[in-house]
């Protein structure tokens, strides 16, 4: 009994942060063994996983160490002493884990999990962009291939993206290669955006009258829109902000009912979070991020495969533009 005691405390530990979204034997039949497992192997092979906000709960409350934004990741990605990083999200997300970790083995569960965005534009893309416009300086959204990073001269995020085009003091910036998320800065700064017609499968899908419907379904309920969205859906939300801005939001100020605009998954870790709130869902998924699951984040461990690389002639360009960013 002494020795069931501890193992029963522990797996009681790992289901009580979804313990509100699923049911334990649902839980223990889908994925106990997989965390278990998870837990071992990251100790094993002294790794550590980074995993998205658009992760799903049982990935993202249960074997995740670091969690947050793109933003928040590749802060993070600077500061860790593992020899593994794992990365639960998305293939660019891994890329730019490796700029800022050269020396360590990073691994993404699966390879194909690519974005709608990053493979919208080429780094041929781009020098066209710049012959075309000669010294206006280009704005890469961090949603990008590490070619495309190489050719830039500043990268952002949607939470930083006001900050890194205001700090340039220019009044005319390319910026790529979202268009939505382009616009929408240009209609809080002023500043005249060059767009590029890349869109984010998830968010572009979203519409103004979808939005208004909701409101009058949920009355009162607070609308929060990702800045990947179509500026009129925008227009239509209460606040709009990146994953981390809408979680802070929802943790300082608790509104009673929310409708998050953006890949479903963040609403599940949310209400896991905040049981007094009450989540609208309007589940638009991401394909790519749910490539990443617990049975492919063991496997990777397992195996370490598979291993994000660089190439050599694209990596000091790229890191410079994400050092950049970091440093607005």
């Amino acid at each position: 009994m002494d020795q069931i005691t501890p193992l029963l405390d522990r797996r009681n530990a790992l289901y009580e942060p979804v313990s509100r979204l699923m049911t334990r034997a649902d839980w223990e039949r889908l994925y106990a063994d997989d965390i278990e497992a998870i837990l071992r192997l990251k100790q094993e092979r002294d790794a550590v996983i980074l995993a998205h906000n658009y992760q799903t709960p049982e990935i993202f409350h249960c074997v995740s160490d670091i969690r947050g934004d793109s933003l928040a990741l590749a802060r993070e990605a600077q500061n860790l002493d593992a020899k593994v990083i794992v990365l639960a999200g998305v293939h660019f997300m891994a890329e730019t884990a490796k700029l800022m970790n050269p020396e360590k083995t990073v691994l993404i569960p699966d390879s194909r999990a690519g974005c709608s965005l990053a493979e919208s534009i080429t780094a041929e893309n781009v020098r066209a962009l710049k012959a075309a416009y000669p010294g206006v300086p280009v704005v890469t959204y961090v949603n990008s291939s590490v070619a495309v990073k190489a050719e830039t001269d500043i990268c952002c995020t949607s939470g930083n993206a006001k900050r890194v085009v205001e700090s340039l003091g220019v009044p005319r910036v390319i910026m790529i290669p979202d268009e939505f998320l382009a616009k929408n800065i240009q209609n809080e700064t002023g500043i005249e955006m060059l767009t590029w017609p890349g869109h984010c499968e998830v968010h572009e899908r979203f519409t103004p009258q979808e939005i208004r419907q909701y409101r009058r379904m949920h009355p009162g309920v607070t609308v929060l829109a990702h800045p990947e969205c179509p500026p009129e859906v925008v227009a239509e939300a209460d606040y709009s902000g990146s994953t981390a801005g809408m979680m802070d939001f929802v943790a300082q100020k608790q509104p009673k009912k929310v409708l998050l605009v953006t890949e479903c998954s963040m609403s599940d870790n949310l209400a896991a979070q905040h049981p007094e709130t009450q989540f609208v869902r309007p589940c638009n998924l991401c394909p790519h991020m749910k490539r990443i699951t617990l049975s492919a984040i063991r496997r990777s461990l397992e195996t370490m495969e598979e291993e994000v690389t660089i190439p050599e002639d694209m990596f000091a360009r790229a890191r410079r533009a994400v050092e950049r960013m970091l440093a607005v």
